[in-house]
C-alpha cells in the first residue's frame, strides 16, 4: 500500500514534488548516475518507489522547506494586512460608473432607433391621408431627429467600448505586475527544490538502481535492509516442489495393540 501524502509536505506543495520527480526521471538519460535505469527498473517503477517513500525524501530537505513555508506565510500576511481597502472601494465606484455608462451606451441607440421608426412610420402613414393632417410633418421631423440621435448614440457607444477596452488592458498589466513573485520567496523555493533533488530524490534513485534485489517483476525491493529504499513488509511464500523429499526424521508410528477375545475353555475356567 503506497503512501499518498507526506506528513511534512503541505497539500499545496505536493504538485511541486511530483513535477520535480517526473522531471528527474524524464531527464535520466542526461544524468550518469541514472544511466542504468531500464535494465532492472523502469521510470514508472522508480516513480512508484519514490512515491511510497515521499516522507523520507522530503525529510532530507526539511530545513529548506520550513524556511520556504515561513517566507511564503510572511508574505501572505503582509498582503492581507496591507492598506488596500481605499483602493478597492475606489475601484468598485469606478466599476459602477463604467457599468452605468455601458448600459446607457447600449440602450440609447436602441431607444432612439425605436422612436425614429415609430415617428417615421406614423408620419408617412398620415401623409397618405387626403387631406393630409397638419401634424404629419411634425411626426416626420421628430422621426428624423431621433434618427440623428441614433447615429450619435452609436458613435458614443463605439467610443465607450474602445475606451473600456484600453482601460481594461492597462488594468490587467498592472495586476500581473502586482502579483510578481518576490525574490526572497523565489530564492527560498529554489533552495528547497535543489535540496530535495540533491539530498532526497537523486540518492534514493541511485540506491534503488544499485540494489540487486530490485528486479523488474517487483517495483518495490523486498530486502529488509535496503538503505533508503522502503520495505512494504511483503515476502514471497516459500513453496517446494511436489517431488521434494524431506530430510528430517520421519514420525514414529506404532499401531494399537489389539488382542482377540478369549474364546473356548470351561465355564469354571472362565469364572
Amino acid at each position: 500500500m503506497h503512501m499518498t501524502s507526506a506528513p511534512h509536505l503541505l497539500t499545496e506543495d505536493r504538485p511541486e514534488f511530483d513535477r520535480l520527480l517526473d522531471e528527474t526521471l524524464r531527464t535520466a538519460s542526461e544524468r550518469p548516475e541514472l544511466a542504468s535505469m531500464g535494465e532492472r527498473l523502469n521510470a514508472e517503477q522508480l516513480r512508484t518507489m519514490a512515491m511510497s517513500a515521499i516522507a523520507l525524501l522530503t525529510a532530507a530537505a526539511a530545513a529548506e522547506y520550513d524556511h520556504y513555508v515561513k517566507v511564503r506565510a510572511e508574505l501572505r500576511d503582509e498582503r492581507l494586512s496591507a492598506p488596500g481597502m481605499t483602493g478597492d472601494s475606489d475601484g468598485e465606484g469606478q466599476s459602477g460608473g463604467v457599468g452605468v455608462s455601458a448600459v446607457v451606451a447600449v440602450l440609447a441607440p436602441v431607444l432612439a432607433g425605436t422612436a425614429m421608426l415609430i415617428f417615421l412610420l406614423v408620419g408617412y402613414s398620415l401623409k397618405m391621408i387626403d387631406p393630409e393632417p397638419a401634424f404629419a410633418r411634425t411626426m416626420l421631423t421628430a422621426g428624423w431627429l431621433f434618427g440623428g440621435l441614433t447615429v450619435a448614440a452609436l458613435l458614443f457607444a463605439v467610443i465607450g467600448l474602445l475606451v473600456t477596452a484600453v482601460r481594461n488592458s492597462s488594468t490587467e498589466v498592472a495586476a500581473e505586475e502586482s502579483v510578481a513573485v518576490p525574490d526572497e520567496l523565489s530564492r527560498a523555493r529554489e533552495a528547497w527544490r535543489n535540496a530535495l533533488l540533491e539530498r532526497g530524490i537523486m540518492p534514493f534513485l541511485r540506491d534503488a538502481l544499485a540494489d540487486p534485489s530490485a528486479g523488474p517483476g517487483y517495483p518495490v525491493p523486498r530486502t529488509p535492509h535496503a538503505g533508503r529504499i522502503p520495505t512494504l513488509g511483503y515476502t514471497r511464500p516459500d513453496f517446494t516442489s511436489p517431488g521434494a523429499t524431506s530430510k528430517g526424521p520421519r514420525p514414529d508410528y506404532t499401531p494399537p495393540d489389539f488382542t482377540s477375545p478369549d474364546f473356548g475353555g470351561s465355564e469354571s475356567d472362565r469364572e
